[in-house]
């Protein structure tokens, strides 16, 4: 049980902070702990004071002799009590200054800042960017106000937008040695091996109406669902782990397959060790499947299925059982070619999404043979023409449909049987003759990391909205985001649970601030269990309970 302060913004912006008795209790269902309020004691401006001094009196009989005459002298002496003053979130803030600090980010910039007349705490200002994509995303205006009275940061020096800007500018111009210092210093906090790298690319749209001539904003094909608006295209490296690796932005008209060639240069002088490159199909090529084969490195890549010609439709049609490597899980190798020409394939097989494949295919040819009937009996003319040329070009229709002659349109049974033959399926290529089947196709399925990483930054840490007009400030915006999300999936990786739960549990320690006529006092909430546990797994200290004590002179 314990005393704690919870803040709430009224309609017009102003904060009023309330005092709480609470415990926390284990959600079954969840399997994580919730905190269940007690007693209310009311706003933290306006407590019974002398109420509460009374129930401390009453509770000090359950209490040794020692314990309560202390407690009671303290009272007698200090009669006018404390004054609270605020209250602020602490915990979360706190361990990812602690793992920032692990990586040696403060030593990495301070280090960059010398022989430069910075008079802003640049290094203070970048931290305080990436722990509020983390804790509470929002603008960096709002980071200004934030930080002077939302958040127990630990730094009590002043931070003004133009800080941040600052800040932003000088972290885009050290952007390659940061990243790359980062990723290191991530592998031996962790102790990766770094034998496998996964790359994807996503695009994100950004506020305004039209793209720049040249610049990064450019219209492209949006996987966000948005192609009204320019967007930027974000490349990630991530390893088997999750962990990221490294991030690139690249105007939003830029092709999946031209990125390949960039993403292997640009980590040529990290000196990786052998290292296996994992891609979707997007990226497939001839060209990009030996540029990752340069310097002894191997990739595996997805397979087009539905246009592939020559070696592709000679594996996809070879002979051959599947073996079963897990539910739902089924492979099979077929090598084509030889010499120089040679491929290897797997084949991956997975009965349950070929049942969903098989639904959704048969709901799809329903609703077309509706469509014909509807359109069989209409009177020929204008709006029938329309009505056909609108099914011929449907996303989801038009593919199983061909047009005669005289102009009507039919079921292609010969698309039909090829789809079903393709049901639950997708095939794989790789480099590497080491690898099993089995690893070639787990393997692949861990591409999911860098979706998962992509969706982390879209949700958790809010990559948007992006206002920023500059093509700098957008890259060093993307750039923020990327360092938030090497901390949080640190503190994942250590304690093994996801970052909303680990921030829940340590957004509850709040550093409380009071004012005597003798001076001012700041102290943390007690730790709970929770908080116990997890400062344990991260490997951190707890913060001391007395953080300052200004007595007036």
């Amino acid at each position: 049980m314990y005393v704690r302060t919870i803040s709430r913004k009224n309609k017009n912006g102003s904060k009023v902070t309330y005092v709480q008795l609470a415990h926390n209790l284990r959600d079954k269902d969840k399997g994580y702990p919730k905190a269940e309020v007690v007693y209310n004691f009311g706003r933290a401006d306006d407590l019974d004071v002398e109420a509460i001094r009374r129930l401390i009196k009453s509770l000090c009989r359950f209490l040794s002799p020692e314990d309560a005459s202390q407690i009671q002298a303290s009272l007698e002496r200090h009669p006018e009590a404390l004054q609270f003053i605020r209250s602020l979130p602490l915990g979360g803030a706190y361990i990812l200054r602690r793992i920032w600090e692990m990586l040696g980010l403060n030593t990495i910039i301070v280090q960059s800042l010398k022989g430069r007349e910075f008079r802003s705490p640049v290094e203070w200002a970048i931290f305080a960017m990436v722990a509020n994509r983390a804790l509470v995303p929002d603008s960096k205006r709002a980071v200004e106000q934030w930080v002077r009275e939302d958040v127990a940061l630990g730094n009590t020096e002043p931070i003004s937008l133009q800080h941040l800007y600052r800040a932003m500018d000088f972290l885009l111009e050290h952007e390659e040695a940061i990243q790359k210092e980062v990723f290191f210093a991530t592998a031996d906090l962790l102790d990766l091996e770094v034998d496998i790298l996964f790359f994807d690319t996503t695009s994100t749209y950004v506020e305004k109406d039209e793209e720049d001539e040249g610049g990064l904003r450019r219209y492209g094909h949006s996987k966000d669902k948005r192609p009204d608006l320019p967007q930027v295209v974000i490349g990630l490296a991530v390893t088997k782990e999750g962990i990221p690796v490294r991030c690139w932005v690249l105007p939003g008209n830029t092709q999946d397959m031209k990125t390949v060639e960039m993403v292997k240069k640009d980590l040529q002088g990290w000196k990786l060790s052998r290292c296996i490159w994992v891609m979707d199909r997007g990226m497939n090529s001839e060209e990009n499947r030996l540029v990752l084969q340069r310097a002894g490195g191997h990739y595996i890549m997805g397979e087009k299925l539905r246009d592939s010609q020559g070696n592709y439709k000679e594996a996809f049609c070879s002979p051959g059982r599947y073996h079963e490597i897990r539910e739902n899980l089924k492979v099979k190798e077929v090598v084509v070619g030889k010499g120089e020409r040679r491929r290897r394939f797997v084949l991956v097989y997975n009965p349950g999404q070929a049942k969903k494949d098989k639904a959704i295919r048969e709901r799809t040819l329903n609703r077309i043979e509706e469509t014909l009937k509807a359109l069989g009996g209409q009177k020929k003319g204008k709006s029938h023409k329309k009505a056909i040329c609108a099914l011929l070009s449907h996303r989801s229709m038009g593919g199983y449909l061909k047009q005669l002659k005289g102009g009507a349109i039919k079921i292609d049974r010969t698309k039909v049987k090829s789809e079903q033959a393709l049901d639950g399926k997708y095939m794989l290529c790789t480099s590497d003759d080491s690898l099993s089947a089995v690893d070639v196709a787990l393997g692949y399925k861990q591409l999911m990391e860098v979706e998962r990483a992509f969706r982390t930054l879209k949700t958790t840490l809010e990559l948007r909205p992006i206002y920023h007009r500059r093509d700098e400030r957008i890259k060093s915006h993307v750039l923020l985001c990327f360092l938030a999300l090497v901390l949080v999936r640190i503190c994942e990786r250590k304690v093994g649970l996801t970052w909303d739960k680990i921030r829940a549990v340590m957004e509850r320690m709040h550093l409380v601030e009071f004012q005597s006529k003798d001076g001012r006092i700041l102290q943390r909430t007690e730790l709970t269990p929770e908080q116990t546990n997890l400062l344990k797994k991260l490997n951190i200290s707890p913060p001391p309970k007395l953080f300052r004590i200004d007595i007036k002179g």
